[in-house]
């Protein structure tokens, strides 16, 4: 018997990848102002490059905020309720309270129905580091895999999704207080630009810094030279917060160097890049480690 995937908006993954693979999105919130509303939805991500384009041009700023339980319950209940064994793979704990949310109402649900098999998997990624895991869970259930082989799939390769990314400004990192008002400022005058990952506990960690973006970008594709898995097969993804072009550059080098077949790039879902800022580029891919 197969069995549904249930993911959140913060996996970033393609409208095309999500219908392929019947998967469930549950919807982190957004918040411009006084009006509320979700990243993900009737069935489409939001488009971000209006936001984006409001923060370089306006200033603007957005908050966000995780589902909460009954939230949760609304969205997966109907699935088990009709009959379905379900997996929730889900943003990282070290960043969001969102898996935390999710795998209670889930220790709900198997009260309410123990015929089910209802597992979850907080993956400790972000973006389309959250997205690949997602992505390669999906297709392990393709080729047969039960819930329980992919359920064992994910802990066992969750800490092999390597997240590395930089920013344009870091300014967006001083309002989230992960860099002090006087390193924003020393760094944007000498065009800093940190190279940071998602580590083994699901945090964001700051690992380079170098002068500029192309530095950055030659310091993403070297930590991707380090680590990477180095099967063709394995497929790389990319976010970017309203660059387009760096994007795709980044897609070139890494499919030149590394001969990668399936590379997949999607504009970065606003509720990680209100914390990111505009011009942030991340690359995702399968390694030895993170």
């Amino acid at each position: 018997m197969s069995f549904e995937i249930i993911t959140d908006s913060s996996a970033n993954l393609p409208i095309e990848m999500i219908e392929k693979y019947r998967l469930h999105i549950i919807s982190l919130i957004l918040r411009d102002g006084e009006k509320s509303g979700y990243s993900f939805e009737n069935g489409h991500p939001i488009d971000p490059v209006p936001y984006y384009r409001r923060m370089r041009d306006e200033n603007a700023a957005f908050t966000t905020s995780c589902i909460n339980v009954s939230e949760a319950l609304e969205q997966i209940e109907p699935l088990v309720r009709a009959g379905s064994d379900v997996l929730y793979l889900g943003f990282s704990s070290g960043l969001s309270a969102t898996s935390h949310n999710v795998l209670m109402a889930l220790d709900e649900l198997r009260e309410r129905y123990p015929e089910r098999k209802i597992m979850g998997c907080d993956t400790l990624a972000a973006a389309m580091g959250e997205g690949l895991i997602v992505a390669l869970a999906a297709r392990k259930r393709e080729s047969g895999a039960s819930i329980e082989e992919t359920y064992a799939w994910v802990e066992e390769n969750k800490l092999h999704s390597c997240h590395w990314f930089t920013v344009e400004s870091l300014k967006y990192l001083r309002r989230g207080g992960r860099i002090s008002a006087t390193s924003a400022v020393v760094g944007s005058l000498l065009d800093i630009k940190p190279v940071l990952h998602v580590d083994n506990e699901g945090h964001l960690i700051a690992m380079d810094k170098v002068r500029g973006m192309r530095a950055a970008v030659k310091s993403l594709i070297a930590h991707m030279r380090e680590t990477w898995s180095g099967d063709p097969d394995s497929p790389v993804f990319i976010n970017h917060a309203d660059s387009p072009e760096r994007a795709q550059e980044l897609a070139e080098r890494v499919r030149s160097e590394f001969g990668v077949r399936e590379i997949v790039v999607e504009p970065l879902d606003l509720v990680i890049g209100a914390h990111s800022g505009p011009g942030t580029l991340a690359l995702f891919f399968m390694g030895s480690k993170r």
